[in-house]
């Protein structure tokens, strides 16, 4: 197969779609891959880098969605990039399709085969390819959000640690999955004062159990979000329904319990996020304010960690991709039920049924699509 991958356009996003030692494996496996130069610069991999490693340089985007059989990218593909999508294709990326009808209307226009990472599944309902830049936005979240309290940021002008003689800053970790346990272990690291909310009753034992002491649990209802939030210097929206549209956990008129110049850091941003107040930024112009509270909301969050995030998501995302490679994707789809979960759109069909439900189309089960 003839697989590429290309420079990403999204606005501040220095992560590429293959590594030169995934290319390797690639080329290893039989298979040609075509690179669009410069593609690794943002995380320190020449071209040469990628020639050495047996990938064929292309000096534009059109090459490689014009000729190759599978694109793999990061973000889902801009305008531009899906203008040049073509049926059967096969383009294997993140998509966050549910509050994206723009998008999801251009793939299913162009006839491609859509496998999004942050929907394969694996044992136990786990979300494997969406797992490690989970952990890197979750961390990352309290970075940005301890930046964004300082008074020249527009911030309530608090350190989150606080100093001797002086209390901490509170933290509100919405959500105790991956993001929400790494933004609390960041948070805790930095020895603020934390508490997480979830509905599950394991999940919150589990944390519980984690970090004992040093962050409190509570169950996730309107009236302890309602109470935290008031409380709160930093929240982090941190809620996940997978594939679907995040919830809207916190209302506008919920800001008006906050203290001025608190902030909210919505990492749920990508599939519409869980503040009812919030709509995606870019790194470029990463905050805004709404009745006095901050919101950080950028979309692709882990692209400024660009090398640790592509060499995380490359561990997960390459066998995958060798998979649909050596047997074609209506063969690894079949021999594989978890990659199955992926396909959300195929031959101008909407095979995610929380997608098809979100944005009205009519749901046609994997199966079907496969068996074709």
């Amino acid at each position: 197969m003839r697989v590429g991958t290309v420079k990403e356009v999204k606005n501040h996003e220095y992560r590429v779609g293959l590594t030169p030692e995934s290319v390797r494996e690639l080329v290893t496996h039989g298979h040609e891959v075509w690179v669009e130069a410069g593609a690794g610069d943002g995380i320190g991999a020449s071209d040469a880098a990628y020639a050495a490693a047996g990938a064929v340089l292309k000096p534009l985007a059109a090459d490689i969605f014009g000729s190759c059989e599978m694109v793999v990218k990061v973000k889902e593909p801009q305008a531009a990039e899906r203008a040049m999508l073509r049926e059967g294709q096969v383009l294997y990326t993140y998509l966050h399709l549910a509050p994206d009808p723009e998008q999801t209307r251009d793939l299913v226009k162009s006839g491609v085969t859509a496998i999004a990472y942050e929907t394969v599944t694996g044992p136990g309902g786990q979300l494997p390819l969406l797992k490690p830049m989970s952990q890197v936005a979750g961390r990352m979240s309290i970075q940005a959000g301890a930046t964004a309290l300082e008074k020249a940021h527009g911030g309530r002008g608090v350190l989150l640690g606080g100093v001797p003689g002086v209390l901490p800053g509170r933290v509100l970790v919405i959500g105790g999955g991956v993001v929400g346990f790494n933004a609390a272990q960041m948070a805790v690291g930095l020895g603020a004062d934390v508490t997480i909310l979830d509905r599950d009753p394991e999940v919150l034992e589990r944390l519980g159990t984690h970090f004992e002491s040093r962050a409190k649990t509570r169950f996730s209802n309107r009236a302890n979000i309602e109470q935290m939030i008031a409380e709160a210097e930093l929240v982090i929206g941190a809620v996940l329904i997978p594939g679907a549209a995040a919830p809207k956990l916190v209302t506008r008129d919920m800001l008006a319990l906050m203290k001025p110049g608190a902030v909210l850091v919505d990492v749920a941003i990508d599939q519409g996020g869980c503040f009812e107040t919030s709509h995606a930024t870019t790194h470029a112009d990463p905050t805004y304010i709404v009745d006095g509270i901050v919101h950080y909301c950028v979309a692709n969050m882990p692209g400024a960690v660009a090398r640790t995030s592509t060499y995380a998501l490359n561990n997960v995302t390459l066998p995958h991709a060798l998979r649909i490679a050596d047997l074609g994707w209506k063969g690894a789809l079949a021999a594989n039920p978890h990659l199955a979960a992926g396909l959300n759109v195929s031959g101008g069909k909407v095979t995610y049924e929380a997608v098809a439900l979100e944005l009205g189309y009519d749901y046609v089960p994997v199966a079907e699509v496969v068996g074709n």
